[in-house]
């Protein structure tokens, strides 16, 4: 399970560049997301945050919080990119599956479309801009 977490595959050029692109693009975006939470959780003020699955409204603001912007750099980074996806994932379908449940399609469109994003990249990793290719490189 762990080797895969640093795999190579053979892509063509095109290929590899299409995954950074969307691997930044991705991460970039959820951090404008993510670091507006942060300001909350660092923040002096009462915390104000929705418990969707009925953790606390503290600790579900910092799970956001670490899925939005430590897991975003990670896979800025294409670091340990499949791990940090996992956490996004499961942000976006509380969002898109509990927080939007009873909502209509297009509340639920965008929480939907990164977690599809996020599918694809876990299915077929960093690529080869990536600080993963670099590490499993070596082996």
């Amino acid at each position: 399970m762990f080797r895969n977490l640093f795999s190579i595959r053979a892509f063509s050029q095109s290929a590899n560049i299409t995954l950074f692109v969307g691997r930044v693009a991705l991460a970039l975006f959820m951090l404008s997301h993510g670091l507006g939470k942060a300001g909350k959780l660092l923040g002096n003020e009462l915390i104000k945050f929705g418990d969707p699955i009925g953790l606390g409204q503290e600790l579900s603001l910092f799970l956001a919080v670490f899925a939005e912007v430590i897991c975003s750099v990670l896979l800025l980074l294409g670091l340990a990119t499949r791990a940090a996806l996992i956490p996004l994932m499961f942000t976006m379908g509380v969002a898109a599956f509990v927080v939007h449940a009873g909502d209509d399609f297009g509340s639920k469109e965008l929480p939907l479309m990164y977690l599809l994003a996020y599918l694809l990249i876990f299915i077929f990793g960093a690529g080869k801009y990536s600080l993963d290719y670099l590490i499993g490189k070596g082996k």
